[in-house]
């Protein structure tokens, strides 16, 4: 191919997560908001709703995760926000989420959303940790107990000897 010139396609930049700069960023549409309802501590097994908050009304929300590059999921909305729900969590679904909308005349998503940390816990843990603290409370009462007895002990005899 004499006398062609072959441009390098622009990726955007080197490759963050989620096909979110593979689209760039529209940068004047504001930033969303995220938030976890009821909360972002989970436990195990539970549901939490994530809910996008945006400020234009007809948009595409996505929902992505900062470590998992293949995690992405999208939800058209009329209103200004969207609800992402997710159910029977475990432990792998823990992480750092975060949220950008895109309108249909818009070029690229928003600027993303500060990240909410999602955390599941498991219920056995807390259990197990909770047993341990208790037995662990009760053991230094019981060892001081009976070290006094058995100093009493001691003194009791070292007298009647005498």
């Amino acid at each position: 191919m004499a006398g062609t010139t072959v441009f390098p396609r622009d990726t955007g930049s080197a490759g963050l997560c989620l096909g979110y700069d593979d689209e760039h960023k529209n940068d004047t549409l504001p930033r969303p908001s995220l938030h976890a309802l009821p909360g972002s501590v989970v436990g195990r097994g539970g549901n939490v709703t994530l809910k996008c908050q945006g400020h234009l009304q007809n948009v595409t929300f996505m929902l992505g995760k900062w470590q998992d590059l293949g995690y992405r999921r999208e939800r058209s909305s009329a209103g200004p926000g969207a609800e992402f729900l997710l159910t029977r969590l475990e432990p792998e679904h823990a992480g750092r989420y975060f949220c950008a909308y895109k309108t249909a005349g818009s070029h690229g998503w928003s600027e993303r959303s500060e990240h909410l940390h999602l955390q599941v816990t498991d219920s056995r843990v807390i259990f197990v940790t909770a047993f341990s603290c208790l037995a662990i409370f009760l053991l230094f009462p019981t060892v001081f107990l009976i070290y006094r007895r058995s100093q009493r002990g001691s003194s009791h005899e070292e007298s009647t000897k005498r």
